[in-house]
């Protein structure tokens, strides 16, 4: 199966460019030879909007990972399909992903103000949680909500820096996420660095998009802290605009 070229991890930003298709997956997928749009991964849902072309056009619902760093644009149920070889527009649902991407910088904040294991994660548009080896609930919810706005309001850097993956299999600290395992494969991993080298507030794998800046954010309100189990607790953040 032919590879689509993740444009999403050179630029989160861009919103729209053309694209050719080369195929699609059994499942009906359509496979482009560079791919705005994120696949599904990683706790971050995958991205949706519209293909455009000639006088056709049609609704991408969501984005999955196929075979061999395929991803697959799934097309809305029984909605026209561009023809193989054709170019397209892609046009991103921008409100839906950026949401996804100022939540998902969040979240990394939130395993800094609790630093505990994460033992999972799920990312929406206006909301998202982390589940953390956390056998006793927080006793001041109000104090960690401060902590993550503050660093949430120094307006820091979110940068990216990459490393092998043997780099990472020696230092394992840099994995906080136990239920979901660094994007390898291509003999390099994504790091993403919140804070400047000189005062790194967070370094971590991920292979997913993020803010620029952490001011962009904006105002948050950590919910309801739910018991899962023995051992985990599951906080729930929220977008207060």
């Amino acid at each position: 199966m032919p590879t689509s070229e993740p444009l999403f991890r050179k630029d989160a930003y861009a919103r729209m460019t053309d694209a050719t298709v080369l195929g699609y997956t059994e499942q009906g997928g359509i496979i482009l030879d560079r791919s705005l749009f994120y696949a599904t991964g990683g706790g971050q849902p995958g991205d949706s909007g519209k293909l455009l072309w000639g006088d056709g056009q049609c609704e991408v619902v969501t984005t999955v990972k196929g075979a061999e760093g395929a991803i697959a644009l799934i097309p809305a149920e029984g909605a026209a399909l561009p023809p193989a070889g054709a170019s397209v527009t892609q046009v991103l649902d921008w409100d839906r992903r950026y949401g996804h991407m100022r939540v998902h910088t969040a979240l990394h904040l939130l395993s800094v103000v609790i630093p505990l294991e994460v033992t999972g994660g799920s990312i929406g548009a206006e909301k998202g949680r982390l589940d953390f080896n956390m056998p006793d609930a927080p006793k001041d919810k109000q104090v960690l909500q401060d902590q993550l706005q503050a660093l949430i309001d120094r307006d820091l850097e979110v940068t990216e820096d990459w490393i092998t993956d043997a780099e990472l299999d020696a230092n394992p600290q840099l994995v906080k996420t136990m239920s979901v395992s660094p994007p390898r494969g291509a003999g390099q991993v994504r790091l993403v660095r919140i804070g400047s080298p000189d005062e790194q507030i967070d370094l971590q794998p991920c292979g997913g998009t993020h803010v620029r800046r952490t001011g962009e954010i904006g105002r948050i309100r950590l919910g309801k802290v739910e018991k899962k189990g023995k051992q985990n607790r599951r906080v729930y953040l929220h977008l207060e605009v």
